[in-house]
């Protein structure tokens, strides 16, 4: 008999931390690689995974979201004897609140596992950058007769206070759950690093239904996975991290590293975007027996032409997505999102460039991030004036110009005057 399952994403946080890219829409929803949500990595991982029967939560900022989940996985015919829905907080909690934690999410929405009566529930974040092979991750839960598996993976123990850290013995087996603790305890062969949780859950049925009840009634309880329906299952259930590092893509080379990116802030979705332009990219997006799925644009292909004084427009180690016209400009070492336009003499290196931007003549654009819609005017410079940068824009420490949406750069030019 094959498995029921069911599957939770957890798409409602408010992604502070990569402000202002999350002014206007949920951390999900972000533009990731030029055509892509950061969404669509875990809908196309449960999807090329065979887990069909998926509930969206979402919350924060989510019309972006709901925009994208109608435009690309309930319209385009994906999902045509499953689903995947995207479900909003039902305030079924006594107070009627919105989501207080993880685990109050899932118990908001409890009567669809009830309904469903599946065998597993996987619960899952949308707030990562990465491909699994998750059907690898549900044999091992299986094989192993665990009641609740993580996905784990060593990251740097500087970055533990951002992580739940685990503890497990060589089977697997987990006997200790850290959440974000910065003096949470290292790998016992490694000291320089701490096994992380990477927010993925795979629960028996019986178990996590017997523990969403318990924790919604405990007034001490911040309802939440990483706080306390994790900790609090140490030794009183059998519960396993499954490895990461061993988890193999069908269609990748069998020495591929597995990849997976916590992008929370700006400099590290900075630094997962640029990780796209190398010629051997260690997050594949073009294996076809794996493909990243997403929206069904009907854009135009990207073009190069030559401006009205005979220069070429060219880029070199870039993506460059559909719709996007290169008219006489130059783009280097970036990302280019849908609808693009890089006007005569202007140059674009080492940025992300969202939809529909506009990089106007002999301006310049160097460690940047273009929001939608943002237009850049003639003979302007972003990136090569920090200190001008910081009065126009958000800045990151390490030196990315941030520009908004919806806004362009003269505009705010102006407002200085």
């Amino acid at each position: 008999m094959e498995a029921r399952v069911l599957a939770f994403v957890l798409a409602g946080g408010k992604g502070t931390r990569l402000y202002p890219l999350t002014k206007e829409r949920a951390k999900p929803a972000v533009p990731f690689g030029g055509r892509y949500r950061i969404v669509d990595f875990v809908l196309s991982n449960l999807i090329n995974s065979g887990i069909y029967s998926t509930y969206v939560l979402i919350q924060f900022k989510s019309q972006s979201l709901l925009q994208h989940l109608r435009d690309g996985w309930e319209v385009s015919g994906l999902l045509r004897q499953h689903f995947l829905i995207p479900v909003p907080a039902q305030m079924r909690s006594p107070d009627e609140m919105w989501y207080r934690g993880t685990a109050d999410a899932i118990h908001q929405n409890i009567n669809l596992i009830e309904q469903a009566d599946p065998h597993y529930v996987m619960i899952f974040g949308a707030d990562h950058i990465y491909r699994m092979n998750i059907r690898a991750m549900l044999d091992y839960h299986v094989r192993k007769r665990s009641a609740a598996t993580i996905a784990a993976i060593p990251v740097d123990k500087s970055q533990a206070a951002e992580f739940g850290v685990i503890e497990a013995g060589n089977d697997g087996r987990i006997v200790g759950f850290h959440e974000k603790r910065a003096d949470a305890p290292t790998l016992p062969d490694d000291p320089e690093r701490v096994y992380a949780s990477m927010g993925n859950y795979i629960f028996s049925t019986d178990l996590l239904l017997r523990e969403l009840y318990a924790d919604a009634a405990n007034e001490s309880s911040s309802h939440d996975f990483g706080r306390d329906i994790l900790p609090g299952l140490i030794g009183r259930a059998d519960m396993f991290a499954y490895d990461f590092q061993t988890n193999q893509i069908p269609g990748d080379p069998l020495n591929q590293d597995p990849y997976w990116r916590d992008v929370g802030t700006i400099d590290a979705y900075y630094a997962a975007s640029m990780d796209l332009r190398s010629p051997t990219p260690a997050l594949n997006l073009y294996n076809r027996q794996w493909p990243l799925r997403t929206a069904g644009y009907f854009d135009a292909p990207a073009k190069f032409i030559f401006d009205e004084a005979g220069h070429a427009g060219q880029a070199t180690d870039s993506i460059v997505s559909g719709g996007s016209i290169l008219s006489g400009g130059t783009v280097r070492n970036s990302v280019i999102g849908r609808g693009v336009r890089v006007l005569s003499g202007a140059l674009v290196e080492d940025s992300i460039v969202f939809d529909h931007c506009v990089i106007g003549r002999r301006s310049r654009v160097r460690r940047a991030i273009l929001d939608k819609n943002v237009h850049v005017p003639e003979d302007a410079s972003i990136g090569y004036d920090i200190q001008q940068d910081r009065l126009l824009y958000h800045v990151t420490e390490s030196g990315i110009a941030v520009v908004e949406g919806h806004r362009s750069a003269v505009d705010i030019a102006t407002m200085l005057v």
